[in-house]
C-alpha cells in the first residue's frame, strides 16, 4: 500500500492485501481474521470482495495493544499465579460439577 498516492490518502476502505500489509501478516491470516469476525469487514461488489474500513482497522489495532497491556499487567500482578483467577470462572464451574 502506498499512502503517498492520492488514492491511498482518500480511500476509506482497505483491501485485504492492504490490511495484511498494515498488520504485517500474510493475506491468508488477514482473511482468517475477517472470516472469524475478529476483524469486522464488509463484502462489496458483484464478486463480494472484502473491505476493511480504515477506522475499524485502527480500532482493532488499538484494542490488541490494550489487550497486550492488560495481559502484561496481569502477569506482573500478585494474582497471576492464583489458579482460580488465572483459569477463569468457567473452569471453576466445570471442576465443581
Amino acid at each position: 500500500m502506498n499512502d503517498a498516492s492520492p488514492r491511498g490518502a482518500l480511500a476509506r476502505f482497505l483491501t485485504i492485501a492492504d490490511t495484511a500489509e498494515m498488520l504485517s501478516v500474510s493475506v491468508g491470516q488477514a482473511y482468517s481474521l475477517v472470516r472469524s469476525g475478529e476483524l469486522p469487514a464488509i463484502r462489496i461488489g458483484v464478486r463480494g470482495q472484502w473491505r476493511v474500513e480504515r477506522d475499524v482497522l485502527e480500532s482493532y489495532i488499538d484494542a490488541r495493544y490494550e489487550e497486550a497491556r492488560r495481559a502484561s499487567l496481569w502477569n506482573q500482578s500478585d494474582f497471576a499465579n492464583v489458579t482460580e483467577l488465572a483459569l477463569g470462572e468457567d473452569h471453576i464451574r466445570t471442576s465443581r460439577s
